[in-house]
């Protein structure tokens, strides 16, 4: 709400210069000074306000998970949005930063991640075969005992 709110503050002041300097027959400065509003608007937001509305206001703001990954936590260090992933395929754990703008934004990565709760891959050795556990054996409600 308080994004919307914001867009309209800024729309409305663009609106208002466009209108009483283009009265006045300076179109010129009419439009240079509605589109400075406007792109100045749109830089505070971008690169400060997003992350201040969603945290402290309640406003919203969308990540998309990577293909292939599974999203296992969120948390906030001051103003910046950090998102854990986990990656079955390398079986690693990737810590992303969100900050403000998308300037300075960190990464960590855990090899041999391992999450708790995520499921581990079960792999197959050979077409047919039992499932392999972790420790590379088969597991032991699939070994037939009348062999």
């Amino acid at each position: 709400m308080v994004t919307y709110l914001y867009w309209g503050v800024v729309i409305t002041l663009a609106m208002l210069v466009l209108i009483f300097l283009g009265k006045n027959n300076f179109w010129r400065s009419a439009i240079i000074g509605a589109l400075v509003i406007f792109i100045g608007g749109w830089a505070a937001y971008y690169f400060h306000f997003e992350q201040l509305f969603v945290k402290r206001y309640g406003g919203v703001m969308t990540i998309k998970v990577p293909d292939g990954q599974q999203h296992i936590a969120t948390t906030w260090k001051d103003d910046h949005l950090w998102v854990e992933n986990y990656d079955p395929k390398t079986n690693t754990c990737h810590f992303s930063e969100y900050s403000k703008g998308n300037v300075l934004q960190g990464r960590v990565t855990l090899k041999n991640c391992n999450p708790v709760g995520v499921p581990p891959a079960r792999t197959i050795s050979r077409i047919g075969a039992a499932p392999i556990n972790d420790v590379g054996e088969p597991h032991q409600e699939s070994i037939s005992p009348n062999l």
